[in-house]
């Protein structure tokens, strides 16, 4: 039984979908057709988003991009999340809006007062995806320190848990630890969703994968390998995870770079052309180096050259094709277990638009989404 009819991350649909990082630059490429986070761009790729019945709307969470000394680079140009999902709540009626927080930087109070904001603007429409962080320069510009890679999840536990107490809790309340000191704590409204705020989180490491399934609602998982059989098993462990050791279910979405064209030998040609030809080698080289530093990914490592040719496409697994081949590939993701998708595209209005028209029509077909008119 869905508790939160209000919101599409759980209708029906087996295979949901969404929009990811369209408030910033996806594809690290120099060729002139890259996209550009302008508020004109963000609302309209949102309003075509939305009118597609696509369930969510996830922007990235970045404060600085990948280039030291280089402020004018594109992708110093991000729209702060929280404005960018009160923003599109206004000017959408469907799709999900989601907010993506850097915890260290913002404190639970400020964020349980502005997602139960969104909230109320949307009608009940609100998510949050919650990061620990990684690009240490980020950090710095904030002066607090990056903590060791597994030491993040104790401290966005933490931080998770007040935010949700801030949500729900009836009355004023007093708190003290090493990172947190509050005094007669309060929140008012809480969000219209019951509970407060369904949680997305993104890992990839064991300590990551352990608090995602332990505490959202949503696991946004990188596909490793191309093989359905390796997506499964990754799929079925994590679930496996959040049912057996924590009693709860979890959805598992997951994130894909897309071009679609009317032909798939024109839609490798586009991929090779922004993604090869033009691609941006001193900002991807740098972000590696970052990962790199920061995830303990040993340079040279295939992980690391797996990551590099990914982010390269823009984020998350290669959907390239034409209709039916894309088609074809969210079809076997779906039966792998995932269950949503949120894609970049080079230019978010033209792809979504081209998605919409060719596309889930397919997967209507395939019974893996109703019409959108239909939806209960």
């Amino acid at each position: 039984m869905n508790d939160r009819p209000t919101n599409p991350l759980f209708n029906g649909n087996k295979l949901k979908l969404g929009t990811f990082c369209s408030n910033t630059i996806a594809n690290l490429t120099l060729v002139p057709e890259q996209w550009r986070p302008t508020w004109a761009n963000c609302l309209a790729a949102a309003r075509v988003a939305d009118d597609a019945g696509l369930e969510a709307i996830v922007p990235i969470a970045r404060w600085k991009g990948y280039l030291d000394g280089k402020p004018d680079h594109p992708s110093n140009e991000v729209l702060d999340v929280f404005t960018f999902a009160a923003g599109l709540a206004q000017a959408t009626r469907y799709s999900a809006v989601l907010s993506t927080s850097h915890a260290p930087t913002m404190h639970p109070l400020v964020v349980a007062k502005q997602c139960a904001t969104i909230d109320a603007i949307s009608g009940g429409r609100a998510a949050l995806n919650i990061v620990g962080g990684w690009n240490r320069r980020e950090f710095d510009m904030f002066g607090i320190d990056l903590l060791e890679h597994d030491q993040r999840y104790v401290y966005l536990e933490e931080w998770l848990q007040l935010l949700r107490r801030l949500w729900t809790c009836p009355n004023e309340f007093d708190y003290e630890s090493k990172y947190f000191r509050m005094k007669k704590a309060i929140s008012r409204p809480h969000p219209i969703q019951p509970g407060g705020i369904p949680i997305m989180n993104a890992a990839q490491s064991p300590a990551g994968i352990r608090f995602s399934a332990k505490n959202s609602q949503i696991g946004l998982l990188g596909l490793r390998g191309d093989s359905l059989d390796e997506w499964a098993a990754q799929v079925s462990s994590y679930k496996r995870m959040a049912r057996e050791e924590f009693g709860r279910d979890i959805q598992i979405w997951t994130n894909a770079s897309a071009v679609l064209r009317d032909t798939t030998k024109e839609a490798e040609d586009f991929l090779h052309y922004f993604s090869e030809e033009f691609v941006d080698a001193e900002c991807l080289d740098s972000m590696m180096d970052t990962i790199s530093a920061e995830n303990n990914i040993p340079k040279g490592s295939p992980q690391l050259a797996f990551m590099r040719k990914r982010m390269a496409a823009g984020a998350g697994y290669p959907l390239v094709g034409d209709a039916e081949k894309i088609a074809e590939e969210l079809k076997a993701i779906s039966r792998a277990g995932i269950d949503g998708i949120i894609m970049t595209w080079l230019d978010y209005v033209d792809g979504v638009k081209r998605f919409a028209r060719d596309v889930l029509p397919l997967l209507e077909h395939a019974g893996l989404r109703k019409p959108f008119s239909k939806l209960a």
